[in-house]
């Protein structure tokens, strides 16, 4: 055992916690970089000589800072099962920006460099949020329904964290079923593997063995990344952060909810580990995911850290305040060393991604599980503005492919071949917070509190006045058809709740 300022900071439980974190965060990474060269095109000097060292390096920061808060919680309440908070890219978010940001950029303009300065941009407002909001979240999170905030994470769990490695599972399923088996035996069934390996390491293993047993992976390729692999420092991308700002007018309304998003996701994983027995500083922890992400920014990031979901289940198997710094400095080092496409002609993809399909799977649902069972329907309505999102840009990807798009086509034909383009289309404009807006609504009904709906109508009629939900860009009246909707809403509400009194006031007589 190791000792830091006479706190013992790594025990043997530690190497559990580390395979988990590091394989989690080094999937993602690997993931990542995948989409973003043969998704966006691009350029690789780009991906690994920009994106990952400055990833990589507020991913280490982030860890270090949390090592060092374990270590003075353990020391100041005398404890030696303090487990340090988990934290990594956001996953979430990471599939948001690659698809909802730069990949619009990149269709729109066929330009990978500007679609990366957008992402900067974009990131770097989401920064901006997640420091505000480590003032302002505990009030924003008690006036919010829990299965508003966790319904509509479900439907990113689903749209863009599951679909994708799910339909890549089943392009190669005789590599990506034996893993995902694992993974399922593992981390859902709760079952030990042999000789006590993580799941996520054996089902990588196990992945990779298959794909070189059948030829499915190829030695030629291992040898052109082996010869590619060099190291690359992070360095500021200021100029580029700056130039990144010219485009992102249309996207700010998606930075500053998911940014809200991302410090409300923190906050409920924070109490997760008060309830496990480690009460970390809310504001401090949170306050250190926006710095991180800010610094990103600058350095060439456009992705967000985030504090992890599973501090419980670390601290279960043992892990305590080493294994999360530990993790980060094998992220670091893989980053600046620029191995990841060595590790990518090694390991098939297709053994990571039942990974992330497990995620997927875990966060869709812990909507249902952390939420009171009446609140079901509620939960359902907070994803549908994701599904809808999501078909809409496989319409779009789609469309964009054939030369052609939907505007081109025309509404009206495609809604004779039953795409119903123009409400995928508003509906699914500003999903995160109209899955809120609408699955908190649904939860005021179910429990017969009709101000509060009224009151989150009232919200929806504003927001789509201005354009921040149901429209393409911000303005006045940009979405006015769904804002008399919502006031309207907000007047039946209104009759509602004056019935309601109403009849109170005769069975108080």
């Amino acid at each position: 055992m190791s000792s830091f300022n006479g706190v013992k900071w790594w025990v043997k439980g530690d190497w559990n916690g580390f395979f988990g974190l590091f394989t989690n965060n080094i999937t993602n990474l690997m993931v990542l970089a995948g989409i973003l060269i043969q998704g966006l095109k691009m350029p690789e000097e780009i991906v690994y000589g920009r994106i990952m060292p400055a990833l990589g390096l507020t991913i280490f920061l982030n860890a270090l800072y949390y090592f060092w808060m374990g270590a003075r919680l353990s020391r100041d309440e005398k404890r030696d099962d303090v487990t340090s908070l988990p934290s990594g890219v956001s996953v979430p978010h990471m599939f948001i920006i690659v698809f909802m940001i730069m990949g619009p950029v990149y269709m729109k303009t066929k330009d990978a460099v500007l679609a990366w300065q957008v992402g900067l941009a974009w990131c770097f407002i989401e920064a901006i949020v997640a420091i505000i909001g480590a003032f302002i979240g505990p009030w924003l999170r008690s006036i919010t329904p829990r299965a508003a905030m966790l319904g509509t994470l479900a439907g990113v769990s689903i749209c863009l964290i599951s679909m994708r490695p799910a339909m890549q599972s089943w392009e190669v399923p005789y590599i990506a079923f034996v893993s995902l088996t694992i993974i399922l035996i593992g981390f859902v069934g709760g079952r030990r593997m042999p000789g006590n390996v993580p799941a996520g390491l054996l089902a990588i293993i196990a992945g990779t063995v298959l794909g070189w047993a059948t030829g499915y992976m190829q030695p030629q390729a291992v040898a052109e990344a082996a010869s590619s692999v060099h190291v690359s420092w992070p360095v500021p991308s200021i100029s580029s952060l700056i130039h990144g700002f010219g485009l992102i007018g249309p996207y700010i309304a998606s930075a500053i909810p998911l940014g809200i998003y991302n410090f409300l996701e923190s906050m409920d994983n924070l109490e997760s580990a008060s309830a496990a027995g480690d009460n970390y500083n809310t504001r401090e922890a949170m306050l250190v995911d926006g710095f991180s992400s800010l610094v990103g920014s600058f350095l060439g990031s456009p992705f967000p850290i985030a504090i992890y979901i599973g501090h419980a289940g670390w601290k279960n198997v043992g892990a305590r305040i080493g294994y999360s710094l530990a993790s980060g400095i094998c992220v670091v080092l893989i980053c600046f060393t620029g191995i990841i496409p060595l590790l990518l002609s090694i390991i098939p993809l297709v053994a990571l991604v039942p990974l992330l399909l497990y995620i997927g799977l875990a966060i869709g649902a812990q909507a249902f599980q952390a939420t009171p069972s009446r609140h079901a329907p509620a939960v359902i309505m907070g994803m549908i503005p994701w599904l809808a999102n999501w078909a809409k840009s496989l319409v779009d990807n789609a469309l964009s492919a054939a030369g052609t798009s939907a505007q081109a086509i025309g509404y009206e034909n495609l809604m004779q071949a039953d795409v119903i383009y123009q409400g995928m289309e508003i509906l699914g404009a500003g999903a995160i917070i109209v899955g809120m807006l609408l699955a908190a609504i649904t939860v005021f009904i179910i429990d017969s509190r009709y101000r509060e709906a009224m009151y989150t109508a009232l919200a929806g009629a504003v927001l789509s006045y201005f354009g921040v939900i149901h429209a393409a860009n911000i303005g006045f009246g940009a979405a006015m058809l769904p804002a008399v909707g919502y006031f309207l809403m907000a007047v039946v509400f209104l009759i509602m709740s004056a019935t309601q009194h109403k009849e109170e006031g005769g069975v108080k007589a």
